[in-house]
């Protein structure tokens, strides 16, 4: 079911922390708040620390994910051939990040967005910050809930907010 999704862009992962704990505050759990970083290890780590989940949900399509999936297996078989460092690679996570790589160019963090409605250059306005090094916040909110979990975004330091309906 289709609701709100407020995002907001903090410049430092402290930043995104206190916002993340205003947003606890206000009584959003967990599940609602959705940590997108430069790569998938430090969501996971932000989103531990902050109590809240990676953000694979905003950064990766299903087809990225199988792409990547498929990309890694190839690149795996290819390098299993390699003299010397071969069996390395395939069992490494070299093999991992390389495949990680292909998903994300087949499906990236502005193509989500823009699939929630938001303008392509805003989209990638985000998808850039992100990249740059800074935190993106998304927050899944009740229709009632938008304009304080904006509001609390706010206060804490957000240096983009948007709003857009999630499918």
């Amino acid at each position: 079911m289709s609701h709100p999704l407020v995002l907001a862009l903090f410049k430092s992962a402290s930043t995104a922390a206190e916002a993340a704990g205003a947003l606890h505050a206000l009584g959003i759990s967990k599940e609602h708040i959705s940590v997108v970083a430069q790569n998938h290890a430090d969501a996971r780590s932000l989103a531990a620390t902050m109590d809240a989940t990676p953000g694979v949900d905003l950064e990766d399509s299903r087809p990225a994910g199988l792409l990547g999936e498929l990309s890694g297996r190839v690149l795996a078989a290819i390098a299993l051939v390699m003299p010397g460092i071969g069996p390395i690679v395939t069992a490494g996570p070299l093999a991992a990040e390389l495949g990680e790589a292909a998903g994300h160019l087949a499906g990236s963090l502005a193509s989500v967005l823009k699939s929630a409605g938001l303008p392509q250059e805003r989209a990638e306005a985000l998808q850039r910050g992100v990249a740059a090094g800074a935190v993106l916040l998304g927050v899944h909110a009740a229709p009632p809930d938008v304009d304080r979990v904006r509001a609390s975004l706010s206060a804490a330091g957000a240096t983009e907010l948007e709003t857009v309906t999630w499918p």
